[in-house]
């Protein structure tokens, strides 16, 4: 039978770094078998889940670049399924539900109980038959030796997580459940179910839990734990999913950066990792800057742009050419895009804010005669070009009786407002002669 596996999220404000991880396990073992990713949003808790929840979990998807293959017909033109699928919503299955469990009341096999609906649970011990974690052997524990019967229908009419999960799987074909090890200890009640309705279970792959490098469990509260904080910091999405895949997952050849393509050939079910994962984040940004640094030119502008425009820098005001120009100063000089505009805002800002220590230290009275010189020097030069302006300060340096880094600090303040960022004498290039000679005068007139 043809793979199909899903990623079931429940929408609850976020989308968790290991459901981010969860879904693309699945999604990489659908695209490695030729299978079928679906997508099923667990919304029957309508006092907790919202459309704007639901939302946080698509966009995560979209930025992560998980498609899924099938689902209702949405007009949503930004769907990234194959066509325009929606996801599957419980909320829209109620009916199913309903007629499944009037089966099992019609079979003796659940009973009404309060005002609700229990499922007879079998009181022999469940083999769980897991292709991560093994074969496990699940007894009844001593509480429910005496009463081992569970609710799948509440008394406000509202069906519980194990029977809407176990009849959408059932309902929907799917082959193989991957999902994280937290979910071992419902597993016994999902195969009792699937056997109630006649019908074998899916395969089970339960997947390692990701925590923090302490060891304890990471909590929505813990930093790095939402998906958005990645999206909203400058992250470039290939450099999450990579170090994702890494999470409880090895290739054979241990190696740390690949490539999606050669990710999705080599992935498989039996390489994932028993131990649980820790999650590393100066790894993952050490990962990101080495994507940044490698990424094509156009791919790395086109992510500049978004990280500018977040930062209140707008690119469109100024020539493709010299955008180009300026962000091709940075790359391979920060690790994250939301580095970006302290970074090289000053390309795209009409007055520079300065460093106010910086200030105190390189805006003295001796460099203002410095600055005075090489301000002057500028002026005449022809081209404007880098190798020919870093003479140039050289030389009014030498002539200053000084090194060049002494003329380099106020000359750096007064053009890009702080005294680190791209090379010094290709901004000045790119800025231009009147740029420079404006942003010269002007700290010029700050120098005591």
């Amino acid at each position: 039978m043809k793979t199909r596996v899903r990623f079931a999220p429940s929408p609850t404000g976020f989308l968790h770094i290991g459901g981010a991880r969860t879904a693309l396990f699945n999604w990489l073992y659908a695209r490695h078998t030729g299978g079928t990713f679906v997508l099923r949003v667990e919304d029957t808790d309508a006092a907790r889940n919202s459309q704007e929840a639901v939302d946080v979990i698509l966009n995560g998807l979209r930025w992560l670049g998980l498609d899924w293959d099938e689902g209702p017909i949405t007009s949503d033109a930004t769907a990234p399924g194959k066509g325009d699928y929606g996801p599957y919503y419980q909320s829209q299955r109620k009916e199913n539900y309903q007629r499944r469990v009037e089966a099992l009341l019609s079979h003796g096999l659940a009973y009404e109980h309060e005002g609700a609906v229990k499922f007879k649970m079998t009181r022999e011990p469940v083999l769980i038959y897991d292709l991560v974690v093994g074969t496990v052997r699940r007894e009844l524990t001593d509480r429910e030796q005496l009463d081992p019967d569970f609710v799948i229908v509440r008394s406000d009419g509202q069906p519980v997580f194990h029977l809407v999960n176990v009849i959408d799987d059932l309902e929907m074909n799917i082959t193989h459940v991957i999902r994280g090890e937290d979910h071992l200890s419902n597993t016994a009640k999902h195969i009792a179910l699937f056997k109630a309705f006649g019908v074998e279970p899916p395969k089970y792959a339960h997947i390692p839990l990701i925590l923090n490098l302490d060891g304890t469990k990471m909590s929505k509260r813990d930093k790095g734990a939402s998906l958005s904080s990645y999206m909203e910091e400058g992250y470039a999405p290939e450099a999450v999913v990579n170090y994702l895949c890494l999470l409880g997952w090895s290739p054979k050849n241990n190696r740390e950066k690949m490539d999606l393509r050669e990710v999705v050939e080599t992935f498989d079910l039996p390489q994932i990792l028993r131990h649980n994962a820790r999650f590393d984040l100066t790894k993952l940004t050490w990962l990101n800057g080495e994507y940044l640094r490698e990424m094509d030119d156009e791919r790395f502008r086109e992510l500049s742009v978004h990280a500018l425009r977040r930062g209140g820098l707008d690119t469109d005001r100024y020539p493709l050419e010299y955008v180009k120009a300026a962000l091709e100063t940075c790359k391979g000089k920060v690790k994250l895009f939301s580095d970006l505009p302290a970074y090289a805002g000053f390309y795209f800002k009409e007055q520079v804010d300065y460093d106010p220590e910086a200030v105190q230290r390189d805006f003295t009275a001796e460099n203002k005669l410095r600055v005075q010189k090489l301000r002057e020097s500028l002026s005449k030069l022809q081209p404007f070009e880098p190798d020919p302006i870093g003479a140039t300060l050289k030389a009014v340096a030498q002539e200053c009786g000084v090194k060049t880094g002494v003329l380099v600090h106020p000359t750096r303040l007064a053009c890009c407002g702080n005294t680190a960022g791209p090379s010094l004498y290709h901004l000045l290039a790119i800025l231009g002669k009147e740029k420079v000679l404006q942003r010269l005068d002007t700290a010029i007139l700050k120098m005591v």
